[in-house]
């Protein structure tokens, strides 16, 4: 079981980038706005749990938000946070470069 971060805590980036499960997450998340838990199982190929445990991780670092709407909850990336907004950017940045 992974360790659940505590906001208080540093996170080092490559915490963030520590699997490709992760960094499928994230990518997705910085391209679109904001997806759902279905729509991010469906879009990167990972298995329910696996998602679930990244958001997690990514809301205890303050880099994604939940929104929740009855039984559906929705996630995107948290730009409040500069980190994760600058995260957001290079993101965007890279994927334009190289077309996408």
């Amino acid at each position: 079981m992974e360790k659940t971060i505590l906001p208080s805590e540093i996170v080092n980036i490559e915490d963030i980038f520590s699997s490709r499960g992760r960094a499928k997450i994230i990518k997705l998340l910085a391209l679109r706005d904001e997806l759902n838990i279905s729509k991010i199982v469906d879009l990167t190929g990972l298995n329910h749990l696996s998602v679930k445990t990244h958001l997690i991780f990514f809301k205890g670092i303050n880099f994604v938000q939940e929104k929740k709407f009855g039984r559906i909850r929705i996630y995107r990336f948290k730009t409040e946070n500069l980190k994760a907004k600058a995260l957001k950017n290079l993101i965007q940045f890279w994927e334009y470069e190289n077309g996408l």
